[in-house]
């Protein structure tokens, strides 16, 4: 199997306050949350962690839809992640996923076997500590 190399830049501005950016992509510019005296209308490295669980999601279950060869109406997520203090550091102690998504009628279960798929495969959540749970509602549609 072929390894991959990804990489990011990051660059402090000033306070808690800085950009991240790779090759080819827009920069964003990123703070600690309000919640560690960061500024408010930022991207923190905690919701960009959580972005990156909820893309992983949605792009790893845009792949198998096309394996399964199904008509998707419409997909959004949300995503919920919980820090706490365990074993006497700060760390994200669960995750959770809620894709929302319409297939046409009599899709559902291929659909379904996507998300099976995706939840056993999505490279971010295989990569992390906490366990991710993907909670999906599937409906018909048109």
């Amino acid at each position: 199997m072929q390894a991959f190399s990804f990489k990011t830049k990051v660059k402090w501005e000033e306070n808690k306050k800085g950009e991240i950016w790779s090759n080819k992509t827009p920069t964003i510019k990123i703070s600690t949350p309000p919640e560690f005296k960061g500024e408010e209308g930022f991207w923190s490295p905690e919701e960009l962690f959580l972005a990156s669980v909820n893309t992983c999601i949605m792009t790893t279950f845009l792949y198998f839809k096309d394996k399964l060869s199904f008509h998707l109406l419409s997909y959004e997520s949300e995503t919920e992640g919980e820090v706490s203090f365990k074993e006497g550091k700060l760390s994200f102690t669960s995750i959770t996923v809620y894709p929302r998504i319409k297939v046409m009628k009599g899709e559902i279960s291929k659909a379904k076997s996507a998300m099976e798929k995706t939840k056993k495969y999505c490279l971010i959540s295989n990569s992390i500590r906490p366990e991710v749970k993907v909670i999906t509602d599937i409906q018909e549609g048109g």
